[in-house]
């Protein structure tokens, strides 16, 4: 194990660190390395990359995924249900940031 703290346990509890490797996510999510890489390639999630060029994903990457897979299930385009996430991600963090706003007031 790594001797930095930034790459000790405390990391997987970071949302955004890239703990998953491609198959491990795709085998979570029941769908393909394939559906993943389209995701990428829609620009909806863009892992970061090993040492050796690997896709990693992260937590938050993964919602993503997971919601992307629940609209494909249900019949919408890929490209339709990536601008449905991104506004639905949109909209959550100026949700978050107004409520901030408010509580300093």
């Amino acid at each position: 194990m790594s001797s930095d703290p930034a790459d000790g346990p405390a990391s997987f509890d970071d949302d955004d660190y890239p703990a998953f490797t491609m198959g491990r996510a795709a085998d979570m999510l029941d769908t393909t390395p394939g559906f993943l890489r389209s995701l990428d390639e829609a620009k909806l999630i863009t892992p970061q990359r090993s040492d050796g060029g690997h896709r990693r994903y992260s937590r938050y990457q993964l919602r993503l995924a997971a919601r992307a897979r629940e609209l494909v299930d249900q019949g919408t385009a890929l490209e339709a249900a990536c601008r449905i996430i991104i506004l639905e991600d949109q909209l959550a963090e100026a949700l978050r940031i107004n409520e901030e706003m408010r509580d300093q007031s």
